[in-house]
């Protein structure tokens, strides 16, 4: 599922145009990532909570040359699942169809 068949999904459930649920979708995307850039955290009970968290600065090696290179701090979104997609049984993807 990608954002336009979401957006989709919504406006049929909500009983709203694809237009409304679009800028909802939208506004939901542009207030979480102000709350993480604010530092704080976001929690759906029985969904999950949005976080953000800071990776140290670290030394790292350039696979090529060995060489030892320096990576820089950096903060990354990061989703905690909640209880109610921890136990979510979902159907496993098929593997793709072997060519003989």
């Amino acid at each position: 599922m990608n954002k336009s068949d979401l957006i989709g999904k919504i406006a049929t459930g909500a009983g709203l145009t694809k237009v409304q649920a679009e800028k909802a979708v939208n506004s939901f995307i542009a207030e979480t990532t102000a709350a993480l850039k604010a530092g704080d955290k976001l929690t759906l009970v029985g969904f999950g909570t949005f976080s953000a968290v800071t990776r140290a600065a670290r030394t790292g090696r350039n696979p090529q040359t060995g060489k030892a290179i320096k990576i820089a701090a950096k903060t990354n979104g990061k989703f905690t699942p909640g209880k109610e997609l921890k136990d979510l049984t979902a159907k496993p993807a098929k593997a793709p169809a072997k060519k003989k």
